[in-house]
C-alpha cells in the first residue's frame, strides 16, 4: 500500500476517507484536518485566548501539542482525581508536555480540597464516579477560564465520544442533551466560558496513530471507573458499523451538526459563586457546604489551584 501523497510506503490506512498515508502525510492531514475545524465552525476568533483540557491521554496531549504547532498558543488545567498511580502517572506526563511547549499548567488536586478522592467523594455524594467527576470538572474549570481571563475551554472529545454520546441520548431521546453534542457550546459572558472540540472529526484511531508519530508521551491506560460505562457498548456498536460502512460516523456527526441548533436555556445563577444553577447554589458550592468548606477557589500565577484559607469547621 503506497501513500496517496507521496507514494511512498503508507504507514496508515484511513478508510474512512479511501485514502492511505505516509507517516509525514498523515501528520499534516490531520493537522491541517484540525485547523480546517476549527476555522469553518468558528470554534476560536481573532482575539479569543484558549486553554485546554489536559487529561494525560492520547487525544488531550496531541490536541495541546497540535493547538500549539499551529498558532494557538494555548495553557493547560488538570484536574487531579486522586486515582492512585493513575492520576500520578497522568500528571507527570502533562508535567513533560507543558514544559516541552513552555506552556503553564493548572492543577486542582480533588483529594486538596476534600480529604477524598473521587471515588470516596461520588459515595458521599451518591453519583456514579463519573457524574462526579463531570460536575467538579466543568466547575473548576470554567472557574480558571473565567478568573484567569480565557475565553475558550478546548477540550480533546474525538468523533468516537461524540458519536457514543450522541448515540446514547438518541437512543433514550434526551432531547435537553442533544444540543451540548455540538463542536461548539457558546458562553455566558461573565459566568460560563465557551467550550469547544477541534478533534470532533478526528477518530480515537487516528489520534492514537498522531501520538505515536510524533513521540507524544501519554499515559495507555483508560480510567479505571470508565471500564462499565455505556459509552463502551455505544462505541463497540458503532464501530461494527464503521467496518461494514467506513464514513458512517462521519456523516452521522455531520449530519447532526448541520440540523443541531443551540438552545437557549434559561438559567438562574448561584449566589455564592455566580456559576449558572437551576437553584439558589449552584452543586460545586452545595459540595463545599456538605463538607463544611469555607473559602475561595483561587489559581495562583505558577500553575497551582488551591484553596484560598481555607477554613474547615469542626463537628
Amino acid at each position: 500500500m503506497k501513500c496517496r501523497v507521496c507514494g511512498q510506503p503508507a504507514n496508515i490506512n484511513l478508510k474512512a476517507y479511501n485514502t492511505a498515508l505516509c507517516a509525514e502525510d498523515f501528520i499534516s492531514f490531520l493537522e491541517n484536518r484540525v485547523l480546517h475545524t476549527i476555522k469553518k465552525y468558528h470554534l476560536i476568533e481573532d482575539g479569543d485566548i484558549p486553554v485546554v483540557a489536559v487529561s494525560g491521554g492520547k487525544d488531550s496531549l496531541s490536541l495541546w501539542h497540535i493547538m500549539n504547532k499551529l498558532g494557538y498558543g494555548a495553557d493547560g488545567i488538570y484536574i487531579h482525581l486522586g486515582i492512585g498511580e493513575y492520576s500520578d502517572i497522568s500528571l507527570t506526563k502533562i508535567q513533560h508536555m507543558a514544559d516541552t511547549l513552555k506552556r503553564k499548567v493548572y492543577i486542582f488536586n480533588v483529594h486538596d480540597l476534600f480529604r477524598k478522592g473521587i471515588d470516596e467523594l461520588a459515595r458521599a455524594m451518591r453519583r456514579p464516579p463519573c457524574s462526579a467527576c463531570g460536575m467538579v470538572k466543568r466547575y473548576i474549570m470554567n472557574r480558571v477560564c473565567i478568573d484567569k481571563g480565557y475565553t475558550v475551554l478546548v477540550t480533546g472529545h474525538n468523533i468516537d465520544d461524540e458519536a457514543s454520546a450522541l448515540f446514547g441520548n438518541l437512543l433514550y431521546w434526551k432531547r435537553e442533551y442533544l444540543w451540548k453534542k455540538n463542536m461548539v457550546l457558546h458562553g455566558i459572558e461573565g459566568h460560563l466560558s465557551k467550550k469547544v472540540k477541534p478533534l470532533f472529526l478526528c477518530s480515537e484511531r487516528e489520534m492514537a496513530a498522531y501520538a505515536i508519530l510524533c513521540n507524544i508521551d501519554y499515559i495507555y491506560e483508560e480510567c479505571p471507573f470508565s471500564v462499565d460505562a455505556k459509552s463502551l457498548v455505544y462505541k463497540g456498536m458503532l464501530n461494527k458499523l464503521e467496518e461494514l460502512s467506513p464514513g458512517t460516523k462521519i456523516r452521522f456527526l455531520k449530519g447532526y451538526v448541520k440540523m443541531v441548533k443551540e438552545e437557549v436555556e434559561e438559567r438562574d445563577y448561584c449566589a455564592i459563586c455566580g456559576y449558572p444553577s437551576y437553584g439558589g447554589k449552584c452543586n460545586f458550592c452545595r459540595l463545599l457546604e456538605r463538607f463544611k468548606i469555607q473559602g475561595n477557589i483561587y489559581f495562583e500565577e505558577h500553575g497551582a489551584c488551591n484553596l484560598d484559607s481555607p477554613q474547615r469547621m469542626v463537628t
